[in-house]
């Protein structure tokens, strides 16, 4: 039996889920990679699977292949609603884990405690809309589209988009009006450098 193992499944294509509680997570996964006859040494996806039903725990999900034996395995998870949606990272036994973790956090809110840097990958970093991915967030998000886009202006678009994409906003008549100025010169505004940290 697996360290940490709640329960064990077989998914309808054949590949085996474990269940394993938050706190043995890091404890499972080191032994499956590490364990002679194990050794899943390739780390293919971590995402998370947030159900209708709002009483089942939303799921973190990790599949694991070991290239040497060709074989697959999942690894679930299961965070109940009412808890903290935190487990551990496992970066430092797959490197790998590094975007997989920081979009899961992104999209479903789910932190990863001991992960060098936890921080949104899809959405702007100050995106306060919430979870994409979750089922609470609404279709078209919360505020209205000019909302959006005048959020997404107010986080300096110069320093995170081409010039090609920031014409395409142009297009729709979006840009204020010294950035539209600075595109039809061909030219980027300054970008401000970062606040000094205090030592």
């Amino acid at each position: 039996m697996i360290p940490g193992a709640v329960r064990e499944a077989v998914a309808r294509d054949g590949e085996h889920i474990v269940y394993v509680t938050r706190e043995r997570l890091l404890e499972t996964m080191t032994w499956l990679k590490e364990t002679p006859g194990q050794e899943f040494d390739y780390l293919v996806d971590v995402t998370a699977v947030e159900f209708r039903d709002r009483e089942r725990p939303l799921e973190v999900v990790y599949f694991l292949r070991s290239l040497k034996r060709r074989v697959d395995i999942r690894i679930k998870v299961e965070l109940a609603p009412a808890d903290e949606l935190a487990v551990d990272s496992i970066w430092h036994l797959w490197h790998g884990a590094d975007w997989l973790e920081r979009e899961v956090f992104d999209m479903f809110g789910v932190t990863f405690k001991g992960h060098p840097d936890l921080r949104r990958i899809l959405m702007w970093e100050t995106y306060a809309e919430g979870y994409p991915l979750r089922k609470s967030f609404p279709l078209r998000g919360r505020f209205s589209r000019a909302e959006q886009v005048r959020q997404a202006l107010n986080a300096n678009p110069e320093a995170h988009y081409s010039l090609e994409e920031l014409s395409i906003a142009d297009a729709e008549g979006e840009l204020p009006e010294d950035m539209r100025e600075r595109l039809l010169k061909g030219e980027r505004g300054k970008i401000p450098e970062p606040p000094a940290s205090n030592p």
